[in-house]
């Protein structure tokens, strides 16, 4: 799953990553080193712009809600529930099928955090020592410091109890597409700890290789079939993961300190 990563990249340097045609200003999120669902986010996406005579799609850097509200929705009480899409459903998902077809989105970040119950920790649970065993952050991000592009949707929603003009009328949410995580050796393993993605957990956000974010992007793509075709994993062996502070556990926490790498994991949450 994802449920939690870091985005500091500011706009102009993802608008020339992802060669974006419009962004607005007040629609920059600040640097966030602990993104926790129902935060808003940056999304790169490809449609008309908003009152503009010329209907073409233009690639923008928009301003989403991480945590998906379906466009029927009667409200948005449940979008901390739809922050991941699973690749595998995602088109057959009544929640998701419809954005999946039509509007579809790359959430870049610096790289995600999962974490893991140590050995030790499990097995004081199961002699009921402790009630929740405690658990290591790791930070998964690619080898190479390249931007972690996942593959996203986004959907709108009109909230019907306001007015038209107001400025929460209009939701724009979005969600992040997992996918089964790869059992390959990490490109950079901790010393200590996983050996590779699964080792940490069964799921991993699905990123997008830059020579799929065109077509990914595209909204005159439509056909359910090809855009299945993009959901595979990319390429193993891109992706490092290292143990970090286990302060990055309250969302309370925010700064560049959460990415920094510890030499071993914390006492008590040894892998």
């Amino acid at each position: 799953m994802c449920g939690r990563y870091a985005a500091s990249r500011g706009p102009e340097d993802l608008a020339s990553v992802f060669e974006t045609e419009k962004w607005e200003p007040e629609e920059t999120p600040a640097p966030d080193y602990n993104v926790a669902p129902t935060k808003e986010v940056h999304a790169v996406l490809e449609r008309p712009l908003r009152d503009a005579a010329d209907r073409r799609p233009v690639r923008q850097l928009r301003k989403l809600r991480w945590g998906l509200v379906p466009s029927w929705a009667k409200s948005p009480e449940g979008a901390a529930r739809m922050i991941n899409a699973r690749a595998e459903s995602v088109h057959e998902k009544p929640s998701f099928r419809r954005p999946f077809a039509a509007r579809r989105c790359v959430l870049p970040a610096d790289g995600y955090y999962e974490w893991v119950t140590g050995p030790q920790e499990r097995e004081l649970e199961v002699e009921g020592r402790r009630k929740r065993p405690r658990k290591q952050p790791y930070f998964v991000t690619p080898a190479d410091g390249s931007v972690f592009a996942m593959a996203g949707l986004y959907e709108f929603w009109r909230d019907r109890t306001l007015p038209d003009d107001h400025p929460r009328a209009w939701w724009a949410t979005c969600s992040v597409i997992t996918t089964e995580a790869e059992r390959t050796p990490l490109a950079v393993a901790p010393a200590e700890g996983p050996g590779s993605l699964a080792d940490i957990h069964p799921r991993m956000p699905l990123m997008l290789t830059p020579d799929r974010w065109d077509a990914w992007l595209d909204p005159a793509r439509t056909d359910v079939d090809e855009l299945r075709g993009l959901l595979v994993p990319p390429p193993p062996g891109l992706m490092r993961a290292y143990p970090v502070a286990t302060a990055v556990s309250d969302v309370r926490n925010n700064g560049p300190e959460l990415l920094k790498e510890l030499a071993a994991p914390e006492e008590g949450t040894l892998f």
